[in-house]
């Protein structure tokens, strides 16, 4: 069994788990762990929490199928906290949202994001829920459907959707080009999900074009 890592248990055996997305660094849950729940955790490599509000050792994804499959785990400099860093096959939030912190709260005179910075967190989430559908299709879903038929059905889709987002641009209609490429995109993201085409590789082959040349 894995040694555990020092702990600072309080009285009721509780430590707070911050548990982030591995590959984006998004926080997707704040929860709390008990001595089980960590060796459990470390053990199989899979979420393990304890539910204050039902009193019990909680295995994520049990019922939901919406498992973590842990990287790594970390203690704070307090030894009082830990941190799982995890890769999620589907929602982390019980809502269906991909993360439970989805509502922001406005700062005066705040720096706006980066530019890009909302379109890159909509992609990396959506990419994962469809991982998740593949993984664990849903019956009535879209996205199994696609799965299904496989390359042909996802192509032919692709090749739809991009016929209406040049008809939106050539209307001059920003809404329906917003909502079209938008619907390109994730027909394109459920095409590279289906043949095992990541995110990273595309980004990848981004990069090396944008080097300048010699």
């Amino acid at each position: 069994m894995t040694q555990l890592p020092q702990i600072r248990w309080p009285a009721d055996g509780l430590v707070p788990v911050v548990v982030a997305d591995a590959t984006t660094g998004a926080v997707l849950t704040l929860a709390y762990a008990n001595r089980e729940a960590l060796e459990k955790t470390l053990a199989t490599r899979s979420t393990w929490l304890w539910s204050r509000s039902r009193n019990e050792l909680w295995h994520k994804g049990a019922t939901s199928g919406n498992t973590q499959r842990v990287v790594s785990v970390s203690v704070d400099c307090d030894c009082d906290a830990l941190l799982y860093r995890v890769i999620p096959a589907g929602p982390a939030c019980h809502t269906g949202a991909a993360s439970c912190f989805v509502t922001t709260v406005p700062l005066e005179d705040a720096e706006q994001a980066p530019e890009g910075a909302t379109f890159v967190s909509a992609v990396s989430a959506l990419a994962r829920t469809i991982a998740a559908r593949k993984a664990n299709p849903v019956e009535g879903s879209y996205t199994a459907k696609l799965f299904a038929g496989g390359v042909d059905r996802i192509g032919k889709k692709i090749g739809e959707e991009a016929t209406e987002v040049v008809i939106a641009a050539k209307n001059a209609d920003r809404g329906e080009l917003v909502w079209e490429t938008a619907d390109l995109l994730y027909h394109a993201l459920v095409l590279l999900a289906e043949r095992g085409v990541s995110l990273d590789d595309v980004g990848a082959e981004l990069s090396r074009r944008a080097k300048p040349t010699v």
